[in-house]
């Protein structure tokens, strides 16, 4: 499993004589490897990601999976969205199973459902309804479901953005961990510097009008990775680094976006599970994460 990706030379407009809204991307992503993309809203991330899903076509170039052109869905390669997607008729084993159905894998289906639905511990769901589960419960359902057919790419557009912290955090570390365990190539379209950097082994940083790559950070840390590491905190400085010159120079009202994302930074929340005990009093204390 696994498979490289090639983005050769994309340029994109959404009609004939509009403006590009991506221009002369280029890169290459390695099997098995993830890759994040992040920049301001607007940029084309998911634009782009439609493109490696073969959900669009660019105006020019193309996007090559292990050497074959894109031109339309495949089930090699997945794709997870903000929602779920899961059928509130049918109960858990059946959205599951409903991947395997379409691309006619049907052999030993109950097996291979039961192996996906242990992976992801929901083992005990199988007869539930999606909408007895809880959000996290229901992007477990739709990994599985991704996972049965055995792609060789899995592409996420925020999956994880409408969660609560600790169950964003969980699912970060367990998608990356079974991708790297059965050598599944990720693209993660993300707002989120520390998810990026917890599930990227390279970001990508965008700009905008028109989408551009405009820096490429490789991400040298061991698996699994913690925020409250004080090298993922140089990452995360340098990597908002990349993201502030991406935005400078650009109108004023461009501007908030880089400091809408240096806020809502700041706020967020390490799980306390994962915070430095305080020596005075021995509870979690409560770290600023972008220093």
């Amino acid at each position: 499993m696994g498979a490289s990706i090639q983005i050769n030379g994309i340029t994109h407009r959404f009609s004939g004589k509009g403006p590009n809204v991506l221009e002369n991307l280029v890169f290459d992503m390695a099997a098995g490897r993830s890759t994040a993309l992040i920049g301001e809203s607007g940029c084309g991330k998911s634009t782009l990601l439609h493109m490696l899903a073969g959900l669009m076509l660019p105006t020019e170039g193309c996007v090559r999976i292990n050497g074959q052109q894109v031109t339309k869905p495949h089930p090699e390669w997945n794709m997870m969205f903000q929602r779920p997607g899961l059928y509130p008729w049918l109960n858990v084993r059946q959205n599951v199973a409903l991947g395997l159905q379409f691309t006619g894998k049907t052999e030993a289906l109950a097996q291979r459902v039961d192996e996906m639905l242990a992976l992801v511990g929901l083992s005990d769901k199988g007869a539930a309804r999606p909408q007895d589960l809880s959000g996290g419960q229901q992007q477990r359902v739709a990994l599985a479901r991704s996972l049965a057919v055995e792609p060789d790419v899995i592409l996420l557009d925020e999956p994880f953005s409408a969660l609560d912290a600790f169950t964003r955090r969980n699912l970060q570390l367990e998608v990356r961990h079974i991708a790297r365990e059965k050598n599944i190539t990720l693209v993660l379209v993300t707002h989120d510097i520390d998810e990026a950097l917890t599930m990227g082994d390279s970001v990508v940083v965008m700009g905008r009008n028109p989408g551009t790559f405009q820096s490429v950070m490789n991400i040298d840390l061991a698996y699994p990775r913690n925020p409250i590491d004080p090298k993922f905190a140089k990452l995360r400085e340098d990597l908002m680094a990349r993201f502030k010159h991406s935005v400078e120079g650009q109108p004023q009202a461009r501007q908030t976006s880089f400091d809408a994302i240096a806020n809502n930074t700041n706020k967020i929340k390490t799980p306390a599970h994962e915070r430095p005990l305080d020596q005075n009093n021995g509870r979690s204390s409560s770290l600023p994460l972008n220093r």
